[in-house]
């Protein structure tokens, strides 16, 4: 019978090394799903792309960085300050900045003028947070979570990147009930398939986009919980998962919620696996190729239907 390999095994030819940036690398990509979930909600309800997505999430950053540095809490509990905050945020960010947009060119179905709107909020947060806070890179000092591993053999997983996973997981079945067996969720995915058939049934489509804005502001804010324990807080740091964000989407599928899932831990694969094999610089180059072909392919995504909900 043949032998199966053991630990040392795989020790000395590197698989093990190889197995363990694989774990490390679906951990985070399924941190970068959970920071690009938000995007494609907003995406699939209201038609349009948030540029301003990644500068929510650096909010979302900030917000859990001063609660936590003012209050001691634990950096997880802070999520239950984050979260509404970022939720009302986004809810009134849509009703007063966004809303008149769509409703000056009510009959185009994708109004162009949101984008030019989402991409000045996205320079005037990023600016007002450099002029408040200054360039400074920011972390948490006291932090029980930060460098702690779960060691297995001789693998070493990060503690910090697993709670983002479960994070991850927990979000994504979460919105998916929301939408699927909540009366205001129903609601939600009618105006999202045809807003003028949901508005001949009395649903208050304004009203849909100010909820949908601020669950996918919420869910950034989630993300930035994940983030704070571990990654550097500054002004510009949502600009770095804006663009991992805009990539994920599209290998995922606009308005797939699991799509956006997998298709960060696709990017998290080939961020962690690929130096293995070759230079960073390479690794980036797969990654922007295969959003290029997944766009050339296959535009709506690999998960992607025309009405994912």
């Amino acid at each position: 019978m043949p032998r199966i390999p053991n630990i040392r095994f795989f020790k000395e030819t590197g698989m093990i090394y190889l197995i363990e940036d694989t774990i490390n690398g679906i951990l985070m990509g399924s941190i970068y799903g959970l920071t690009a979930m938000g995007l494609t909600i907003i995406f699939g309800v209201l038609k349009v792309i948030n540029f301003a997505h990644g500068s929510l999430l650096m909010v979302g950053m900030y917000v859990a960085y001063w609660v936590v540095a003012l209050t001691g809490l634990h950096p997880y509990l802070s999520l239950f300050f984050v979260v509404p905050v970022m939720f009302l945020f986004g809810y009134y960010l849509q009703d007063i900045v966004i809303k008149p947009i769509f409703k000056a060119e009510k009959n185009v179905r994708e109004p162009i003028t949101v984008i030019i709107v989402t991409t000045g909020i996205w320079y005037v947060l990023d600016n007002l947070t450099l002029l408040i806070f200054g360039p400074q890179y920011r972390n948490l000092m006291d932090n029980p979570l930060r460098g702690k591993m779960i060691e297995l053999g001789d693998m070493f997983i990060s503690v910090p990147k697993l709670y983002g996973f479960i994070a991850a997981l927990v979000t994504a079945f979460g919105v998916y009930w929301f939408f699927q067996k909540t009366k205001l969720g129903r609601g939600i995915r009618a105006t999202s398939l045809d807003r003028e058939a949901a508005s001949l049934m009395g649903i208050n489509q304004y009203k849909v986009y100010n909820v949908a804005f601020g669950i996918g502001t919420a869910t950034a804010g989630i993300a930035a919980v994940t983030l704070v324990p571990f990654y550097n807080i500054f002004p510009t740091v949502g600009v770095l998962f804006d663009i991992k964000g805009f990539i994920i989407v599209v290998l995922g599928g606009l308005g797939s919620i699991g799509g956006a899932l997998i298709g960060g831990m696709i990017i998290g694969l080939i961020e962690s696996v690929g130096p293995q094999f070759m230079t960073a610089t390479w690794t980036e180059a797969i990654v922007y190729g295969l959003f290029l072909l997944v766009l050339f392919i296959k535009p709506s995504g690999l998960f992607g239907v025309k009405y994912d909900w």
